[in-house]
C-alpha cells in the first residue's frame, strides 16, 4: 500500500521535448534509458554526485546520455550503490535502482536523464521561493575565494538557497527558507569547506507589484559627434497579473512602427528592470507588460538605445500604477497536546496568523494548520 513495486503502479508519463507529446515509460530494463536526478550532493572524495532514480532502460559507466531538460549531453563517469557509511562501484545499473553518478557537470535538482534516441522530460520539482534573505562576507582575504566556491556548491545541493550579488550595495547575499535553513549551510561551509564567514541580520525578502493599469513612454536618443548616433522610442502599458503568475509580456504593434528584430531586446529591457522596484528596490513580479507605441530611425536605432528605452518606460510605467509592497506568506502546521490549543491558537493570531483548521490525530495531539504572515521590518 505504502511502497509499491514500480510494475505494481501506472507507467511513468512524460512529454517529449521534440514533438510535445505525452510518452509513457513502462518500468522495464528493455525500455529506452529514463532517470530523473533528486538530489545533488558535494562528497569531498569524488566531487560532485548525482543521485538518480532509474524508471525504465539500464545505463553503464561511460555512456553518454542527453540531459533532456536542459537539451545537452552527459556522460556518465561512474556509477555508486550508495551505504550508509561507504559506497560501492557498480558496472551497470537498472530499472527502479537508485544510485549516484559521477561526471554529471550540467545536470541539476529535478532534471531528466535519457536514451538520445529516445529523449523524454519528467515532471520537474516546484521549489519554493526564498523567504529570508541575510548578508554574508570572509573574515578574511584568504576565505574570498572558498566562500565563492563553498556557496556555489551548496547552491547546486539545494533548490531553495540561492546566492547573489547585490550590485546596489556590493554584498554577497544569501537567500534560504528560514533563519534555522541558512544557520545550517553556514555552519556546513564551516565545519565542510573550512570557510570563516560573517553573516548580517536577516531580511524579509519583500516583493513589488502593481495595483493598477498605466503607461509611459521611454526614449533614448544621443548624439554622437564623430560616432555612433542612438535612438531608440517605445511606449510600454504595465497592467497586474494574477497572483503567482509572474511576468508577461505582448507586443501590440505592427512591423512597421518597430521592427520585429528590435522586440526581443525591448522584452529584455523590461525584464532586467523588474529586477529593482520603485519602492524599495526589491523585484517587480506578476505584472503583464505590453509594448503599445514608438518609433523606429532606420540610420541611429540600435538595440542599446531600445533597451535603455525600454527600461526607462516600464520604471515610469510602474510608479504610475500605484505600486505596493507584497510579503511572503507561509502555511505551517503545529502540532499540540490537545489541552493546550486554546492558548496557542491565540497566541497564533496575535501574530497575525490566520487559522486554516485543525483535527484530532491518532496520538491524541492536535494538528492546528494556519498561514502566517510576515511581520514588516522598521523602515
Amino acid at each position: 500500500d505504502f511502497l509499491p513495486s514500480p510494475v505494481d503502479i501506472p507507467p511513468v508519463e512524460g512529454t517529449n521535448p521534440e514533438t510535445g507529446e505525452v510518452e509513457k515509460r513502462v518500468p522495464s530494463d528493455d525500455e529506452p534509458f529514463s532517470a530523473l536526478a533528486f538530489k545533488i550532493m558535494s562528497d569531498p572524495f569524488v566531487g560532485k554526485l548525482t543521485y538518480l532514480r532509474i524508471y525504465s532502460g539500464s545505463i553503464k559507466p561511460g555512456v553518454t546520455t542527453l540531459n533532456a531538460a536542459r537539451g545537452h549531453k552527459e556522460r556518465i563517469g561512474k556509477i555508486l550503490l550508495m551505504h550508509a557509511n561507504k559506497r560501492e562501484e557498480l558496472e551497470a545499473a537498472f530499472t527502479g535502482d537508485i544510485v549516484a553518478a559521477v561526471g554529471l557537470k550540467k545536470t541539476f535538482t529535478g532534471d531528466t536523464l535519457c536514451d538520445k534516441k529516445h529523449p523524454i522530460v519528467f515532471e520537474s520539482m516546484i521549489f519554493p521561493e526564498p523567504v529570508i534573505t541575510v548578508a554574508i562576507e570572509p573574515k578574511t582575504r584568504a576565505d574570498q575565494e572558498k566562500l565563492a566556491n563553498s556557496l556555489n556548491r551548496l547552491a547546486e545541493e539545494d533548490p531553495t538557497f540561492r546566492v547573489k550579488v547585490d550590485e546596489e550595495t556590493g554584498q554577497t547575499v544569501i537567500s534560504g527558507m528560514g533563519e534555522l535553513h541558512l544557520e545550517i549551510l553556514v555552519n556546513r561551509m564551516i565545519r565542510e569547506f573550512g570557510v570563516k564567514a560573517n553573516v548580517g541580520k536577516p531580511q524579509v525578502a519583500y516583493r513589488e507589484t502593481i495595483t493598477q493599469k498605466a503607461s509611459a513612454e521611454g526614449k533614448f536618443i544621443k548624439q554622437v559627434a564623430g560616432g555612433k548616433n542612438q535612438y531608440g522610442h517605445v511606449v510600454l502599458e504595465v497592467e497586474p497579473h494574477e497572483r503567482g503568475a509572474g511576468f508577461a509580456f505582448e507586443s501590440r504593434i505592427s512591423e512597421q512602427i518597430i521592427p520585429e528584430i528590435f522586440i526581443p531586446v525591448i522584452k529584455e529591457g523590461v525584464h532586467d528592470s523588474l529586477e529593482n522596484g520603485v519602492l524599495a528596490g526589491y523585484p517587480i513580479v506578476d505584472v503583464k507588460v505590453a509594448l503599445i507605441g514608438g518609433s523606429y530611425h532606420e540610420q541611429d536605432s540600435t538595440d542599446v538605445a531600445y533597451k535603455i528605452a525600454a527600461a526607462s518606460a516600464l520604471r515610469d510605467a510602474v510608479i504610475r500604477a500605484k505600486p505596493v509592497l507584497l510579503e511572503p506568506i507561509m502555511d505551517v502546521e503545529v502540532v499540540v497536546p490537545e489541552e493546550y490549543v486554546g492558548d496557542v491558537i491565540g497566541d497564533l493570531q496575535a501574530r497575525r496568523g490566520k487559522i486554516m483548521g485543525s483535527f484530532l490525530r491518532a496520538d491524541g495531539h492536535v494538528a492546528v494548520s494556519y498561514t502566517h504572515l510576515t511581520l514588516p521590518t522598521k523602515a
